[in-house]
């Protein structure tokens, strides 16, 4: 039986409740204060004679309050956990050299894979993939075959990280002394040294900077970096975080012909980004954004969730990334349980007062009743939802109701980024800023799905009005987006 749904309100009275429910303290508390004003008011000189002479009859009772008050509000503000601040971010924008057009890349697919099957497929793939024609791959890629080596893998690794972090410097006058933790993720390139160690010996970083360098933990990675980043400058007063987020794909180009581990090759591209947060005081007249929430989400106690992105070896011996046919299914359990843990920290009073009457509703009146499913845009301005692929940001805009234009970001970084992996999500912020779209108070949730399986989520709140264009991968683009993406583009 299709579940009932519930009444439609008219307008109106959705905004009359919502205005009422969401400021209800600041109503009560005001008009508690204009009844107490409107008292005192009333008061002639005698009384207020009187009512001196009670507290001064009573001063060791009176001063006792006054402690007390000041006691609770001490107490209150030094509790308070440090605010940490996003102070800029770069990203890091391929060379055109690097440019692989549709023709180019099916060109040299057809020239490494004679399994004419495999190649269909990938051209399935890609003319459904939402990616445009300016996605870019390192020179590794571009040789036929590709030529997946140490030194290359190094090669791009520097080429992507160094450049990110040199426009940061550039952009926030950082200078290599000033770092005092650096976090480094990168899921499927793990070299000895670390890329974290990479970084320290380039830029001569000091010999106490705490160095962290998360490998295997997919897409999502990013925003495990800034809530690790985050912890430590919760603990240490005074201090700056790099977060660098990238994915190397030198090393992990497919040769086989197995067609779940097939879609990598199609949807991956090269990225970097460069993230500065701080805790200190004087950073706040500058900084971008302060960082609200961070909500993480483990499935792979599960082990569907767990094997839906895998990395293994075909029957032939070749090693690849394999996307499971469940990996929607598995995103959207996964997002479902953020947003259950992220709802109370950000949705309006009126959002969870339904959500929750609903619930009763279901289970005390009628169990047929569609439930609520709350609207994420009371609590949030923008949207960057990890672009992974078409199918995932087709999947989260139905689940989460959103409009075309809170996923513009996503689609037009899918079309001209491709997939970056963890660092898509600062390729999706800046698309926002440089469209002039970004104001003081704005709220932006950054949603990142990953390998494990993972669904990880951060809410910032913005400082500062941003004016666009902005420096960044959109300067020289900006004003062509948005595109119109067809649903199928034929090669």
């Amino acid at each position: 039986m299709p579940a009932v749904p519930l009444p439609e309100f008219p307008m109106w009275a959705k905004f009359g409740y919502r205005f009422i429910v969401n400021n209800f303290v600041t109503l009560f508390l005001v008009g508690s204060m204009t009844a107490v004003g409107w008292e005192l008011l009333q008061l002639g000189p005698d009384d207020i004679m009187a009512l001196w002479r009670s507290l001064q009859e009573k001063p060791i009772e009176t001063l006792s309050a006054v402690f007390l008050v000041a006691f609770v509000a001490a107490l209150y503000f030094m509790s308070r956990p440090r605010p940490v601040y996003l102070v800029d971010y770069a990203c890091f924008k391929p060379p055109s050299t690097c440019r692989v057009p549709f023709a180019t890349f099916m060109e040299h697919t057809r020239l490494i894979n004679s399994d004419k099957k495999s190649v269909q497929f990938q051209t399935r793939i890609l003319e459904r993939s939402g990616l445009g024609e300016e996605t870019c791959l390192p020179p590794a890629n571009h040789y036929i075959p590709p030529n997946p080596t140490m030194e290359a893998s190094r090669a791009e690794a520097q080429l992507v990280i160094f450049s990110a972090i040199d426009d940061l410097m550039k952009k926030t006058g950082l200078r290599p002394k000033d770092i005092d933790v650096l976090v480094v993720n990168c899921s499927l390139f793990s070299p000895t040294p670390s890329l974290s160690a990479m970084i320290i010996n380039k830029y001569k970083l000091r010999s106490n900077v705490r160095s962290f360098n998360l490998s295997g933990m997919g897409c999502s990675a990013g925003l495990i970096s800034i809530d690790l980043a985050r912890d430590l400058l919760l603990v240490h007063p005074r201090a700056n975080a790099l977060v660098v987020s990238t994915e190397i794909i030198t090393p992990n180009f497919y040769a086989g012909n197995q067609r779940s581990m097939l879609l990598p090759n199609c949807l991956f591209r090269m990225g970097a980004a460069a993230i500065l947060l701080s805790n200190r005081r004087r950073e706040a007249g500058r900084a971008k954004y302060r960082l609200a929430h961070v909500v993480r989400t483990h499935k792979g106690a599960d082990d569907r969730a767990y094997r839906c992105v895998y990395e293994e070896e075909d029957a032939e011996g070749h090693s690849g990334i394999s996307l499971s046919k469940d990996l929607m299914a598995i995103a959207g359990e996964a997002l479902k349980s953020n947003i259950t843990t992220m709802g109370p920290l950000v949705l309006p009073m009126s959002e969870q007062l339904l959500f929750a009457l609903n619930l009763v509703g279901r289970k005390l009146i009628n169990p047929e009743w569609k439930p609520y499913i709350p609207d994420f845009k009371q609590a949030f301005d923008h949207f960057c939802i990890h672009a992974g692929g078409r199918a995932v940001i087709d999947e989260l805009q139905k689940s989460l109701q959103l409009s075309a234009e809170h996923v513009e970001a996503s689609r037009m970084t899918l079309h001209r980024f491709g997939n970056t992996s963890s660092s898509s999500l600062w390729y999706e912020l800046n698309y926002i800023e440089s469209k002039g779209r970004m104001r003081r108070g704005n709220r932006v949730w950054q949603i990142g799905f990953g390998s494990g399986f993972k669904c990880n989520s951060a809410v910032w709140k913005c400082l500062r009005t941003i004016k666009g264009p902005v420096d960044g991968p959109w300067t020289d683009c900006i004003d062509r987006y948005p595109v119109d993406i067809p649903e199928i583009v034929k090669l």
